[in-house]
């Protein structure tokens, strides 16, 4: 039997097998609920976030012609979310924060793609998640 953890700030994919791999994100400052200021997608895979500490907020973004409309759902613990494949996401925690991730294996060496966001739609998804918090 094994087992892992990650202490440290920020992403660790602590397991990789096969065609997946099971990873730990913990909260790091650019991950902060008023600190988002760029999407990301995966053109090859779905990715799998299960909260196991703290608080968190799952952001989806449709990409129109003018900017980004942002879905948020506050996740609850041990509930386990998909992010379907070629969908604009990010997720804002708290600093206690601990998030499971399952994706197709090595995602983090190449499947993704960024899009910084506007002044607006900083200020629109900063506004929307400390709505959702109160």
């Amino acid at each position: 039997m094994e087992t892992y953890y990650h202490e440290g700030a920020g992403y660790n994919p602590f397991f990789i097998k096969d065609n997946w791999q099971v990873a730990q994100l913990n909260y790091m400052p650019e991950l902060g609920f008023q600190s988002i200021d760029r999407m990301e997608k995966h053109m090859e895979t779905d990715e799998i976030f299960i909260l196991t500490k703290g608080t968190a907020v799952l952001i989806a973004g449709i990409k129109t012609t003018a900017e980004f409309q942002f879905k948020l759902i506050k996740m609850e613990l041990g509930v386990t979310y998909n992010i379907t494949v070629n969908t604009w996401h990010n997720i804002a925690m708290s600093t206690d924060a601990e998030v499971i991730i399952v994706e197709k294996s090595n995602t983090h060496l190449g499947d993704f793609a960024y899009q910084p966001l506007g002044a607006t739609e900083k200020a629109n998804l900063s506004k929307g998640i400390s709505s959702l918090l109160q």
